[in-house]
């Protein structure tokens, strides 16, 4: 399976992710847990079915130290017991950021207001910022249908 575009090799697609990826920096050093933030840019890409940052981030958050049943549970995160508060509700506003058009008025008040027990102002900007970032990402690699399985942690650092 081949790209069909080639992102890093277009000149304008290139210059585009430049720039997305310096916002990512910014989210990177941020206040927000690390865990937390590979806990949400991998929930967003299952949702999105993006193969290629599933891939990518499990894999760096594996070598992160994450645990593998954790990796494992993130798509039932619900029902799992190996999640923190924290993160909980960091998985639900990923969710709901993720899922805007599926619900009238999207994201709740009640996930915001847990989001907002769990983080505060800095992390919560964080948090909003990744959420988007992280479907940026997903749906250009969805619409070019990056191949997945590839990817070696800090492949891109």
């Amino acid at each position: 399976m081949e790209a069909r575009l080639n992102a890093y090799g277009n000149p304008v697609a290139a210059r585009f992710l430049k720039h997305v990826n310096a916002a990512g920096r910014v989210v990177t050093d941020s206040t927000l847990p690390a865990a937390t933030q590979e806990l949400v840019k991998i929930r967003a890409s299952q949702i999105n079915g993006c193969g290629f940052c599933t891939d990518m981030h499990t894999k760096d958050a594996a070598h992160a130290g994450e645990t593998s049943v954790r990796l494992h549970l993130i798509a039932a995160w619900r029902e799992a017991t190996v999640f923190t508060e924290a993160e909980r509700a960091a998985l639900e506003l990923t969710e709901q950021g993720t899922r805007i058009a599926d619900a009238a008025g999207g994201v709740s008040d009640g996930a915001w207001a847990d989001a907002a027990e769990h983080y505060d102002e800095e992390q919560l900007a964080a948090l909003v910022s990744l959420i988007a970032l992280i479907n940026a990402y997903n749906r250009m690699n969805v619409i070019i249908r990056q191949p997945a399985g590839d990817y070696q942690p800090g492949q891109f650092g």
